[in-house]
Formats: structure tokens, sequence, C-alpha cells
């Protein structure tokens, strides 16, 4: 893990945090992971659970969605730029490419004269596994 200086090798506390993250492909939020690391019986204090998932989404190793009531939650994501499809209903995630998105927002900071442009895109909805549980209810 880096976090902007010489890269140095993860403390016992942010590899658990970074293992925890990977055994599970949904957002979770860091009160969620602190809670599934002490269940492991993994002595890592809320604080240094927020430090470490900090750090990893510095370093580009961790998506970052802020839900509806602002809360961070966090996800360990594959390489790369994507964009998230999340259902509202049961918070499953798929990453998905988003080409015109891409060029949509390179145009647009070209016509403003706008460099160096980063941007984020989450689209929210309900999955089909959710919908089709909706309408049998």
């Amino acid at each position: 893990m880096t976090t902007g200086r010489a890269s140095r090798r993860p403390t016992r506390q942010q590899q658990a945090v970074a293992d925890i993250l990977g055994q599970s492909a949904d957002f979770a939020s860091a009160q969620a992971l602190h809670g599934r690391l002490r269940e492991a019986g993994e002595t890592v204090g809320l604080a240094t659970v927020y430090r470490a998932l900090q750090a990893m989404a510095d370093a580009g190793q961790v998506d970052v969605l802020r839900t509806d009531d602002g809360e961070a939650v966090y996800r360990a994501c594959e390489p790369g730029h994507h964009h998230h499809l999340v259902c509202r209903t049961c918070g499953r995630t798929v990453e998905v490419e988003g080409p015109a998105v891409e060029t949509w927002t390179d145009r647009v900071a070209a016509e403003h004269g706008f460099i160096d442009v980063t941007h984020t895109l989450e689209i929210f909805g309900t999955c089909a596994d959710c919908a089709r549980g909706a309408s049998a209810s």
C-alpha cells in the first residue's frame, strides 16, 4: 500500500482491513468492516480502519461511494477507471466502463478550457433480483 510517500509494507492492521475488504464484492462502511474484523478476532481500532481505508482510496485500491445519508462506503476495486451500477435495495454493485461518458467529459472540459480533469459516476437503481422480489410481494 502506498500513501504518496516511499512505498512500504502495510502494517498487520492495514493488511487485515485489505483482507476483509477482499472477502466481499459489496460496499461496506468503515464501522461494518471494523465489526467484521472484531468478529474475526482482529484487534484493530476504528480510527485505524478509517486511516487504512483512506490510504487505500488515495492509492486507488478501493472504490468509495457516498450513500443517500452521506456515509462513505468502501469496496476493493478493479484497477483502471470505471463506473458503477448500484442496487438501492441490496447494494449489489457492478463495475462498468463508459466510453461515451469519457468522450463527453473530455469534450466538455476542453470546451471550457479545463485540463487534468477527473470524474466519478455512480448509477443507482434496482437490480433484476430485487425487482423480481418486489413484484412477487
